[in-house]
């Protein structure tokens, strides 16, 4: 039997870096996925195999070899997410050095202990082949772990005894009752990922649509409204860390201002959730909710720009669609990263591809997407 789940990336659509400070912060899922899928194999084969298809890596360990350095492990415990302690952790690097992985992209190795200690908390030991593609770029802000962690724990949750699910059925289908556990297993895999994740991430690719977040408090937002945005690839990497710790800095510096930007941020993200939650009952009403939303994009854009965390790469993109009189804003922490253009339904699909084409001959890399679809979704393969 193959099961394949696949999980959605996410954007930032207001309040990033003020979500720091206690405020209010807007995300979003976009139609852009990591699909994982699970093909388990006879037992005699006494191996589990991760292709990590485009990075072009892939993996393989015997059941012994991973029974042998993981020997306090007695059986699967699918039903109780667990933080992996520092000691597996240390176990599992064991086990991913043995690969000689590549020192270019040792960046990425955080993943693959996740899914070692996610596969074997749940799954046990299986053979199994496990191959990885994704339509979102890595390190980018679009949440490329989240995803995946999500869409891992999915497809292994599927396979386990925990959740009853009916693998009879044809095509895609969402957990429902299943998907809280699916989050909290994929924050587990984020923790050993990113060390502290806010949960915001995971918790956007599970169950999909809009969230708001605010000290660490999640609340889901039912949208209905059709928007679509172009997402440009600025593929400049940033300093997370730095750009919120040089916002901090800025803060001290200059406590009563500072204070009144992130308050306006938070102002728009509020706005933002109002607008997104109205019912759009013709066509006149959704171009007025756009032309809303478009302006609130400028105004969080200045506001970023004015505490620091644009980048010469994003105003060029800004300056560009700014010509086509679209709407943008960067999103997540800034400094690199991508930007969002909101698409209005007015703007023609040849508009569309001649802002990507320009865009694209100055480096950048585009995405058309769609906002606040479903959350993660399995389907079984019966055939094999």
């Amino acid at each position: 039997m193959e099961v394949i789940a696949r999980a959605p990336g996410k954007i930032i659509l207001a309040g990033e870096h003020a979500v720091v400070h206690g405020c209010t912060a807007v995300a979003s899922s976009i139609d852009l996925y990591t699909s994982v899928s699970i093909r388990l194999r006879s037992e005699d084969e006494d191996t589990i195999k991760l292709l990590l298809n485009d990075i072009g890596l892939d993996f393989s360990w015997s059941i012994g070899r991973i029974k042998e350095v993981l020997s306090h492990f007695s059986s699967p415990f699918p039903s109780t997410p667990t933080p992996c302690s520092p000691e597996t952790v240390t176990s599992l690097t064991a086990l991913v050095e043995e690969q000689r992985f590549p020192e270019s992209k040792i960046g990425l190795a955080s993943g693959v202990y996740a899914f070692l200690w996610l596969y074997t908390s749940i799954l046990g030991f299986k053979p199994a082949t496990v191959v990885v593609s994704s339509e979102l770029p890595l390190g980018a802000g679009l949440g490329s772990s989240a995803a995946y962690c999500v869409a891992l724990s999915a497809a292994l949750l599927a396979l386990s005894d925990s959740v009853g699910l009916d693998k009879s059925q044809n095509g895609w289908f969402t957990f429902k009752a299943e998907a809280e556990l699916v989050n909290k297993w994929a924050f587990e895999g984020e923790k050993i990922i990113h060390g502290r994740p806010s949960g915001v991430d995971n918790s956007v690719s599970t169950f999909g649509n809009v969230i708001k977040f605010k000290s660490g408090v999640i609340t889901r937002i039912d949208s209905n409204m059709p928007l679509r945005m172009l997402i440009t690839n600025t593929k400049v990497g940033r300093d997370t860390k730095a750009l919120v710790a040089n916002v901090s800095a800025r803060k001290s510096r200059h406590p009563g201002t500072m204070c009144s930007v992130l308050n306006a941020i938070e102002a728009i993200s509020d706005e933002w959730s109002t607008v997104i939650q109205s019912h759009a009952v013709d066509d006149l009403c959704l171009s007025a909710a756009e032309e809303k939303l478009g302006e609130f994009m400028e105004m969080n854009q200045g506001l970023l720009f004015s505490i620091g965390v644009s980048h010469a790469s994003i105003e060029t993109i800004l300056q560009t669609t700014m010509k086509y009189k679209l709407p943008s804003k960067l999103t997540g922490a800034g400094g690199g990263g991508c930007v969002l253009t909101l698409l209005p339904t007015h703007v023609s699909g040849a508009v569309i591809n001649k802002l990507e084409e320009e865009l694209e001959l100055l480096g950048f890399q585009c995405f058309t997407a769609g906002i606040g679809g479903k959350g993660v979704q399995i389907s079984f393969d019966n055939s094999s």
